[in-house]
């Protein structure tokens, strides 16, 4: 029988529970739209998610296929939730939503189930 190693996570590794939650919405944006026109039209969005409870982190990046991947952290999969009906509610005059092919738009919140993050490279 064969012997499986395990290999302990170095120091500066760190491992957490959490009731975070994840929501990523996927898109590709309006025509004749950059990835760098779509994070300015987001301004006031940006602006609002900073005052939103439970808001976390955001992440936009474009894969090499054009999609547009927004990645936001919240405090549970609930505060998520509300805060993204906020989006399409209180923020419906905001740019952002003429940058997006709405046809494209894929969304979830998702709860967190496990986080690992490297301490040594977090500031």
């Amino acid at each position: 029988m064969k012997k499986t190693q395990t290999t302990k996570a170095p120091e500066s590794a760190r491992q957490r529970e959490t009731s975070e939650a994840v929501e990523i919405t996927t898109f590709r944006l309006a025509d004749g739209l950059d990835v760098a026109g779509f994070i300015e039209a987001n301004r006031d969005i940006d602006a609002w998610l900073l005052q939103q409870p439970g808001f976390v982190s955001r992440r936009i990046c474009q894969r090499e296929d054009g999609l547009v991947v927004d990645m936001l952290v919240w405090t549970s999969p609930e505060v998520g939730r509300k805060a993204a009906s906020g989006v399409v509610t209180e923020m419906a005059h905001s740019p952002v939503h003429e940058a997006i092919d709405q046809s494209t738009v894929s969304w979830s919140v998702s709860p967190v189930h496990h986080t690992l993050f490297n301490g040594a490279n977090r500031k």
